[in-house]
């Protein structure tokens, strides 16, 4: 079982571009959060189920499993309820932000976003909190 941070939030980043998962992954531990990086939608799912984070950064455009379908699934996990899902995508138009509120995500930030944006997400609970 994994510990909880003392002042920092488990943040788990999904994308299939290694080095932007990698990137986002470092920033977020450098500011004491507790980090898990996966790199594709199936990945991140079964990462969200063992590591059980506050804040999931999400990418849309994934092969296999997209960020739509991994929103999805993690809302369906009730261990998973209170996660803050965060799409971090370069899709920005309006089909994609609506669907990305349709698909149970609680923001949007297109690629690549500005560090304030990235660590006040971070810093953010569930809107029911």
């Amino acid at each position: 079982m994994t510990q909880q941070p003392l002042n920092g939030r488990r943040i788990l980043v999904v994308d299939d571009n290694a080095d932007a998962a990698e990137l986002v992954g470092a920033i977020m531990s450098m500011e004491g959060h507790v980090v898990e990086v996966a790199h594709g939608g199936r990945e991140g799912v079964a990462a969200a189920i063992v590591f059980l984070p506050d804040v999931v950064f999400l990418d849309i455009g994934m092969p296999g499993m997209d960020g739509y379908q991994v929103a999805m699934e993690l809302r369906r996990d009730p261990s998973l309820s209170a996660a803050r899902i965060v799409a971090l995508t370069a899709w920005g138009d309006d089909e994609s932000r609506a669907r990305v509120i349709a698909c149970g995500f609680d923001a949007h930030l297109v690629k690549p976003a500005k560090l304030d944006r990235l660590l006040s997400e971070a810093a953010l609970g569930r809107p029911s909190e």
